[in-house]
């Protein structure tokens, strides 16, 4: 069974002989396709060198999305999959998806666990996998995107990533394909690693990222969920620089800011959402840490 690995790469000199050696190790038939933005500093030289074990071209693009759309028409697998350009597979990854949509001709998409790791390949912290649920999904993106693989049959079915989306479009698709009925399986098995490091899209421009997400999810699902205005509140601040903190300063405004965030995407306040805000204070607390987000 072909498997297409499709991965989209502008500026990763930095990074993607890493993530072309972890797609180079796997099992079975395995075709790399390299879509390049039109790098200028050295990926392509390093694609060029790899010319014999994968495909690339490189050239002016319509961003990530488009490229990773271009790159699956391109692809000739029955399985499919994107690896960003700097992201990793670990040894036996795709032969355990292969596998298990082997074992199960009704699975539509496969995931396994996966790691965040640094700019250096140490692991910083497991990414937070789930079993599936299509309620749960509209409350935290719990797949891991390098370590999800789907058939071609999907594309056919549900069409491609929606390339109006710069930074949530796999968190769009898995919430697209689910709640459409695609069967989705979890492989207890750790498969990838998503990198993080200071130039990833979500850490330089986390406002812009969070805003992508609620407007996604008011079109998708007809509202925002609180803890995705709570996420959007501290994202904000985060963007101006200011630090997570529990004090009633830093509350204070990341409360006023979840409510403002509330009439912007679903109209008024929920509830929850005021209880949710008045019990920082009661208690001290908030969403300090950064949630799951989509991979881009």
């Amino acid at each position: 069974m072909l498997v297409s690995i499709v991965t989209p790469s502008y500026q990763q000199a930095r990074f993607i002989e890493r993530t072309l050696e972890s797609v180079s190790r796997q099992e079975g038939g395995v075709e790399h396709i390299v879509m390049d933005g039109g790098s200028t500093d050295g990926t392509v030289e390093i694609l060029e060198r790899w010319r014999d074990r994968i495909s690339f071209s490189s050239g002016r693009d319509g961003g990530q999305t488009a490229a990773i759309n271009a790159g699956i028409v391109r692809a000739r697998g029955e399985i499919l999959g994107y690896l960003n350009s700097d992201d990793v597979y670990y040894e036996g990854a795709i032969a355990a998806a292969v596998d298990a949509f082997e074992r199960d001709p009704a699975a539509d998409v496969v995931y396994g666990d996966a790691v965040h790791i640094d700019a250096g390949d140490r692991i910083i912290g497991a990414y937070p996998v789930e079993e599936w649920s299509i309620d749960r999904l509209e409350l935290v993106c719990f797949l891991c995107q390098p370590a999800v693989f789907f058939r071609r049959r999907v594309v056919e079915r549900f069409g491609p990533f929606d390339a109006r989306l710069n930074y949530c479009m796999d968190y769009e698709y898995w919430l697209r394909l689910g709640m459409n009925g695609a069967r989705f399986v979890h492989i207890p098995m750790r498969l990838a690693a998503s990198r993080v490091h200071d130039e990833t899209k979500t850490r330089t421009r986390p406002r812009e990222a969070h805003a992508e997400i609620n407007n996604m999810l008011r079109e998708t699902i007809g509202h925002v969920p609180d803890n995705w205005l709570w996420n959007y509140a501290h994202a904000v601040l985060d963007a101006r620089g200011v630090a997570r903190s529990t004090d009633r300063s830093y509350l204070l405004r990341a409360a006023l800011l979840t409510a403002a965030a509330a009439v912007r995407w679903n109209g008024f306040p929920s509830m929850s959402l005021l209880r949710g805000t008045g019990s920082w204070f009661l208690h001290g607390s908030s969403f300090v840490t950064r949630p799951a987000e989509p991979d881009a």
